[in-house]
């Protein structure tokens, strides 16, 4: 168990995930947390990470510091998401190993998982075909840094542990429109439409692919609940354990947005993976399960879209 006066790092604390740790930290009376933001320290300068771990010496550690984006920005970087990743994660866990971290949580991603992976995925498919070629650099540097705390641990005896979130969405979420994930772009897209009276949108895809969602609050619960909890090699799947179509998301966020025109399907584009839901039966069984229904979800994160107009900008 981590002690309340124990000192915190969490890597990414202005991101949508990070920020999200912070406020379950605090919500569980631990308040010693050690937060940079970019500017102040550049995870991929080796160096400027070296210096702070050393300097401060953080007892714990959460790194959910990442480059992200939807399949556009994915497949347009493909080099800039991989080095990125790469490096900041190797950074960091590295850095955490030299100055005795006594417990590290390594923030995967569910695209790690093959393309054609048994549904739902249990942790233990990893690595057993071929990966989604849209995000294939993003899970490639996703993996590494997974297989790095697992090699620590067998080699050093370390406790460094790894949860895989599935399709993430909330408050501080990325709403730009063509470098976002589905949910905050349909989110964006519905309300300009709504605003501007239009009688229909467009969507990518087919709409025929099925997702998992998880409320990002929802998921750092189950972050300081690993912390808390579990120690082990292999990763520990994080999500719902409930799917739903791109159509029908689309159409539960036109619902809530209040959108009332007609939807439209370009099937030119990509859709990427046609199922991905993870098997959480591991962390079900830990004692950890999601509070926040899909449109409770969608609900609290239009009210973010409407009040943080810097990120509706980005």
């Amino acid at each position: 168990m981590m002690e309340k006066e124990a000192k915190i790092y969490v890597a990414g604390h202005r991101g949508m995930v990070g920020s999200a740790i912070v406020r379950a930290l605090e919500s569980q009376g631990y308040h010693n947390i050690l937060t940079k933001s970019h500017q102040e320290l550049n995870l991929c300068r080796q160096q400027d990470v070296e210096d702070f771990f050393a300097a401060e010496k953080p007892d714990y550690c959460f790194l959910a510091a990442a480059k992200v984006g939807g399949i556009v920005a994915n497949s347009e970087a493909l080099a800039d998401f991989m080095y990125d990743n790469m490096i900041l994660e190797m950074n960091v866990i590295h850095s955490a190993w030299q100055n005795n971290c006594k417990k590290l949580l390594f923030l995967g991603s569910s695209c790690i998982y093959p393309r054609m992976a048994p549904q739902p995925m249990p942790e233990s498919c990893l690595l057993t075909s071929e990966l989604e070629k849209t995000n294939e650099a993003y899970a490639l540097a996703k993996i590494s840094g997974l297989k790095y705390c697992e090699f620590l641990n067998r080699q050093y005896g370390t406790d460094y542990i790894t949860a895989m979130p599935t399709n993430l969405y909330g408050p501080n979420d990325n709403y730009h429109p063509t470098h976002s994930h589905v949910l905050p772009a349909l989110i964006r897209r519905f309300h300009e439409a709504k605003e501007a009276g239009l009688s229909e949108v467009t969507c990518w895809g087919t709409g025929a692919p099925l997702r998992e969602f998880l409320y990002v609050d929802d998921l750092a619960d189950a972050c300081v609940f690993l912390m808390n909890n579990y120690s082990g090699d292999e990763t520990v799947n994080v999500g719902t354990g409930k799917e739903l179509s791109i159509r029908e998301l689309t159409e539960l966020t036109a619902k809530v947005i209040g959108y009332t025109g007609t939807i439209n399907w370009d099937t030119s584009k990509p859709d990427g993976t046609p199922r991905k839901l993870l098997d959480v039966s591991k962390l079900e069984h830990l004692g950890w399960k999601y509070q926040t229904e899909l449109e409770d979800g969608i609900r609290l994160t239009y009210e973010d879209f409407l009040h943080n107009p810097m990120r509706a900008e980005r």
